[in-house]
Formats: structure tokens, sequence, C-alpha cells
């Protein structure tokens, strides 16, 4: 299956849309590192394209690749862990051994605009060669202790001269390292001493913000050695291929997370992937998930999704099977850890999978691609994956024990900082569900509008609400209109004003659920980027917000107002906003698909008769 998979590759452009699916595929073989390494040196060939650009090639992600020896292989990893998440590769390697150079090289490629990660890949070398022979564990102490200490000031540079983010990790202590010493409680020592060192590291990342430190140890516990000691020894590879496989996986899953494609729903199917039987079979009687050995390993499971639901993850169901007896197991049933509750949509009818899920999404009001859905029938991820392949799969079968593995292996719902919205996101969504059924009981869309009473405010961001707008530039992609991805510091630095939008209905709160980014200029305002979440389209509030924005302009004396739209692949609909709005196309264009507007302030937008504005802007 592996090898037809990747001939199969073979016959495919570099960035096909059914790259993914392929990947997907072998990651879930029985040989997954190995499959992707093979497929990322295929991956990684020259495809014959005409001169310019190839369609459909994604932009791509810079990173500079260095460390302490050789990383062979990785390269491949991370080009095939990027594919599978429809991202474009570029990479550059450092010179062997030249880590420490680069860092302190603030002109060079590392703190180069646009290099969105630099990678710093250490092994156990960085300290074990720099001591004396004959060495003591005092001399361990000082050598983790100067290494920390470097790592402190380069982090901190590389915080002020950066845009992209450093990435670090811990180090394994190697056996080999450890038993030189045969004095068993200065061999204890060591190791406290080494875990002293790698919490260090990893503590490195409450300092600086553009860190990110990836600890290899949970990967060095998942299976397979450190490294060959041949290899090690002859050609310096002090990391295993297998190991650099999971660190790339890793560096795959930070950053499509830093690229706003942190999923939001978690979809679960019922029988055996819930519970431990087939309800329509054997009725509630015979259904467990508790109580017995399969069952005790669903209600593990169950239990780990109520871990990433208490995190804003929001949880629906999807399954054929009539919905009252479904709808009673989850009330009812003594095993169930999961109540109806927890869940934001339940879908149970006998209709396809996929129209099922596309139920869930229209009626949160969230894309297709914010969707994860774990399964354990082949045949129904295969017609999800052929009808949506927006969906991201993960893909369970008949042993429960794995389930909790399989549904944390990619890291779906990964963020970079929970915030007070990722908290409350369930309760938010939950009232998606009244907002629907007014919908559908008005007689016209404008009687919805009229009767949800919307609110909108417009302020000056406060110090509390940083991490949630930089959080909107990192998810938010359909409402999005440069789709420049910034941090809390960035936020915080931004040399402009920052205004915040928040909304609220007669069914709740919605919260901070759009940003501006505003500077002035002698020829005007500029708006560097505008965001809302999807979650509040179609109510008018874009036209609000511009309206008032708009207006504000005018009364401050402001010539104009200027806007740019930056396509990618998912804000095409904003395309023509700035047009609605009234902002013409500037005459001169830059070359690119980047577009410039500008709005001369004479006719002006109205707010939308069924919004009550608010808005405060110094």
């Amino acid at each position: 299956m592996t090898n037809a998979l990747l001939d199969r590759l073979r016959s495919l452009r570099r960035y096909d849309p059914e790259v993914p699916a392929l990947l997907a595929e072998l990651a879930a073989g029985p040989d997954p590192f190995g499959a992707l390494q093979s497929a990322g040196r295929i991956l990684a060939r020259p495809d014959e394209e005409p001169a310019g650009e190839p369609a459909g090639e994604p932009e791509p992600v810079r990173v500079t690749v260095g460390g302490s020896g050789t990383l062979d292989g990785l390269t491949a990893s991370l080009t095939a862990e990027f594919a599978r998440h429809g991202l474009r590769l570029d990479a550059r390697q450092g010179d062997f051994g030249a880590w420490e150079r680069d860092l302190l090289t603030t002109d060079g490629p590392v703190y180069a605009p646009d290099t969105a990660l630099s990678l710093c890949v250490l092994d156990s070398s960085t300290v074990f060669d720099t001591l004396p022979r004959p060495w003591t564990v005092t001399d361990v102490a000082e050598a983790t202790a100067d290494l920390l200490a470097r790592l402190d000031a380069h982090a901190a540079r590389h915080g002020d001269h950066a845009r992209g983010m450093l990435v670090l990790n811990t180090l394994p202590l190697l056996r080999s390292d450890a038993h030189q010493l045969v004095d068993l409680r200065a061999r204890t020592e060591l190791a406290a001493l080494w875990r002293d060192f790698n919490a260090g590291l990893l503590r490195l990342v409450g300092r600086h913000p553009r860190t990110h430190v990836v600890d290899l140890d949970p990967l060095v516990a998942e299976g397979g050695p450190v490294r060959d000691a041949r290899l090690s020894a002859y050609a310096k590879a002090r990391l295993g291929s297998e190991l650099l496989a999971r660190y790339a996986r890793e560096i795959g899953h930070l950053t499509r997370t830093l690229r706003g494609r942190t999923r939001k729903v978690l979809v679960l199917d019922a029988d055996q992937t819930l519970w431990d039987g087939v309800l329509g079979d054997v009725g509630p009687e015979g259904i467990a998930a508790a109580g017995t050995v399969r069952g005790e390993a669903f209600a593990g499971f169950q239990r780990v999704v109520g871990q990433l639901a208490a995190q804003g993850v929001l949880l629906a169901v999807c399954s054929k099977n009539d919905r009252a007896p479904l709808l009673a197991v989850l009330r009812e049933h003594p095993d169930m850890t999961l109540r109806e509750p927890d869940f934001v949509q339940v879908q149970a009818n006998w209709g396809p999978k996929s129209e099922g899920l596309r139920q869930i999404a229209e009626r949160l009001g969230l894309g297709i691609d914010s969707l994860v859905l774990a399964d354990d029938s082949a045949f129904e991820r295969g017609q999800v994956a052929s009808a949506l392949p927006g969906v991201a799969l993960v893909p369970l079968d008949d042993e429960p024990a794995l389930h909790t593995e399989r549904l944390l292996a990619d890291g779906w719902f990964d963020t970079p900082q929970l915030t007070d919205a990722d908290l409350q996101r369930a309760d938010r969504y939950r009232s998606e569900g009244d907002r629907h059924r007014l919908r559908e009981s008005a007689r016209s869309y404008e009687e919805y509008l009229a009767r949800l009473d919307v609110v909108v405010d417009v302020a000056p961001l406060r110090p509390g609400e940083v991490a949630r707008v930089a959080q909107l530039t990192q998810r938010t992609n359909q409402f999005n209109l440069t789709t420049r991805r910034m941090t809390g510091p960035e936020v915080s630095e931004y040399a402009g004003r920052v205004l915040t939008v928040t909304t609220r209905d007669k069914f709740g709160d919605n919260g901070l659920v759009g940003a501006v980014f505003l500077r002035g200029a002698p020829d005007g305002w500029h708006l560097d980027n505008v965001l809302l979440s999807c979650r509040v389209f179609g109510r008018g509030i874009e036209q609000a917000v511009f309206a008032a924005l708009l207006e504000h302009a005018k009364a401050s004396g402001a010539p104009a107002v200027h806007g740019t739209y930056r396509p990618t692949a998912r804000n095409g609909r904003v395309r023509d906003l700035y047009p609605s709005l009234g902002f013409l196309p500037e005459p001169a264009q830059a070359p690119g698909p980047e577009r410039a507007f500008r709005h001369p302030l004479l006719d002006l937008p109205e707010v939308p008769s069924h919004i009550t504005l608010k808005g405060t802007y110094q």
C-alpha cells in the first residue's frame, strides 16, 4: 500500500489538490515517518513547470535550519509535513555546526523579514563536547549553565531583531554519556541536573514570546532510538532519522497553527467511537463506555475529549443512527462521561456523513475547514474525504485503546495561547442554535436581522485584549484583508492604533470578534489590516464598522482612507469588500496580486438600520 501511494504521488505535481490526502494516508500507515520522509524527497524534486509561479502553488514558508550536528533527512520530512497541511516549505540550510554564528549575525538569513521559523536543532554534544577530560558533574553544571545563558541571550536578540519564531529543543541525555560515570550517586545527580537544564530551556518561552521550545522527551518516549551510534560517530548525525521525523511533525503543527489553521470543532462518530457496540443492533443496554475491558478504553477516550472541550474545542456528533435513541444514550446511559450539553450540535440520521458535517458547519457559522472528524469507519472517512476534502480526518479503528493517541497525533486544536474567548467558545456557539431557529421563523432575512438586536462596539485596544487580537490575526482567514499574522508583542508594538470590535445581540455576548489596524499619515488614514470572526458573518457588522471609521476619518480632517487587499486561497469572500463600500482602486498598482484602494470620503456608507453602533476612537 505504501509503495502504491508513493507511486501515485510521483505521478502528481507537487501541489496537486490530491497530495494532502495521499500524505494523510501515508501518515496513518504502518511506517508513517519513513513513508513521509520518502514522500518529502519526491515532493522536493523540481516540477517541469512553465515560467512563472506554478498554478495552485501555496505561498512559501521560509524556514532556516541549523544545529549542532548533521541533519540529513530533516528537510525531506519537513517538506512532507508542510505539504500535508497545505503549506510550501522554503528551507535554507545553515553551515554545519554554525548555529551560534547564525544567531549572532543579525543581517543574516535568521533575521530576514520573510523568515517565518528559524530551527536551531541541538543535541547533548553541545554540552559534552565542551567538557574537560576527564569531567565531573560540576563540569556539566557549569557547561549547561553557560549554554542556557547564551541561549537566553540569543532568544532576546532574536526577539528584538527578527519577525519570525526561533525554535529550540530540549536535549536528550544519552545513556552513553550518563554511564561514563560509574558512581551511581553522581549519575543520579547528573540526571537531576540535566532535567533542570531542560526545564530552563522550556522556561525561555515565558520570557521570549518569539521563542518556541520543542520538548523532545515525549517524542523519544514514543519510540525509536535517539540516534544511530555509527552515524553519530562517522557522520555527526547525532539525532536519529525517526526522531527528526517526529520533530518535523511538531514543526508542521506549529507552522500550521501560526498560519491560522487551527481547527475549532471535533466531530465524533458514535458507535465504536464514543462507545463499544452498535446502538441500532444491540440497543442501549448492549453498548458500553465503562464496566468492561473495552468499555473502559472508550471511557478514557471520552475523558480526553472532555479535556479538549474544557479548553474551548467545540464538540459535535455526526452519526448514522436514529436521533431519539442516540440522544437518550447521551442523556441517560450510566456509562457516559460526555452528555448532551457537552455537544454544540448533534446530527443523527441516515444520510451521507458529508451532508451532516455541512449542516454542522452551517449551523455554527463556520467553514468546513474548521472541522475534524474522528470516525472508526474507513468507508465513512473515504466518503467525507471525497465530498469535503477540507475536513481533517482522525482514522480510528476497532481498537479503542488507540483512539486517544490517534486523536492527539496531529495537534489539530493547538493554539499559541488560550484566551478567555477560547474558554467561553462553547457557550457562545450554543447560542447559534437560537439564532438559527430565529432565522427559520422569520419571514425574511431582513426581519431576522431586525429581530436579532445587534449591538456593535468599536473601541481602542485594552491591555487585556492583546492576546485575543493576536489570536484573531493567527486564526482568522476568511475575513482577513491582508492575513498578516501577529504575536502578542507585535500587536502591542504596532505603530498605529488598534481598534477592537465587540458585538452582542438578544441571545448573548459574542465578545471580541474583530480588529482594525490603523495608521495615520499625511495622505490620510491607512488600514493595515481589518479582521472579523467568521461566526458573525452576514449581519452587516463589517459595514457598520467601516461606516463609523470613514465618518470619523472625515470628521478628523483626513484627506482619504487607504486600504489594501492581499488575496489568499481562503479570503476570497472579501475580494470586493472595499469597492462595495465606496473605495476606488488606486490608479498606480504595485506588481503582484495585492490591490490598493482609496476612499475619498465624499459619499459615505451608512450604518445598517438594524445595528446599534457604539464607538470611541481615542
